[in-house]
């Protein structure tokens, strides 16, 4: 655990990984497309359950999702999608299994239409980051006008797992959205103030 007094967020408790996700990548602008992916399929995990749970079992998923390369998530066959659902180091969850293998089909074809996933997601605001100015945890919305409209979106394109809470999530984590509280100390970093 950091042992530092900087001010945080405070949702990662005293968790180390959490901790470290936190201070080094939650928020952080992603422009690469595996990294998009990641995080689609690990928010769509998420579903029902923490996103501690998630983050303590993303090497286990990066192992079982050929570390995120979408081309080769995509040739998963069942046969390897029933391996992965008896694998007790991920969550086991078969339609969300079956969802990674479907979107990773879906995230290829937008790639290909957009020339990347990176510049379909960010046409969403245009390229530009939202920074939001919340000073609760409780201030911070499960879902937006933005993420309603992106969930639909990937829908309309054959996604599934993609609410309009997973969206956020995801938006959050690749840094489209910056939600850590203005006591925060990332919250100056990302916004440059």
């Amino acid at each position: 655990m950091n042992t530092d007094d900087r001010p945080r967020c405070g949702w990662m408790g005293d968790d180390e990984l959490m901790c470290h996700y936190h201070d080094e990548e939650w928020g952080v602008p992603v422009h690469e497309d595996r990294r998009w992916f990641e995080y689609i399929v690990l928010d769509a995990f998420q579903a029902g359950l923490s996103w501690r749970t998630v983050l303590h079992k993303r090497e286990a998923f990066r192992k079982v999702f050929h570390s995120f390369d979408p081309n080769r998530v995509a040739r998963m066959s069942d046969k390897a999608m029933e391996k992965a659902g008896q694998n007790p180091a991920i969550i086991r969850n078969r339609l969300k299994i079956r969802a990674a293998v479907n979107n990773a089909a879906a995230f290829l074809n937008l790639q290909e239409k957009h020339d990347s996933f990176d510049a379909y997601i960010w046409s969403f605001t245009n390229g530009r980051v939202i920074h939001n100015n919340w000073q609760e945890l409780d201030d911070i919305p499960a879902h937006t006008a933005l993420s309603d409209a992106v969930s639909k979106a990937l829908k309309s394109e054959g996604f599934s797992f993609v609410g309009t809470t997973i969206c956020y999530s995801f938006l959050q984590a690749g840094g489209i959205v910056n939600d850590h509280l203005v006591g925060c100390f990332r919250h100056k970093e990302l916004t440059g103030g």
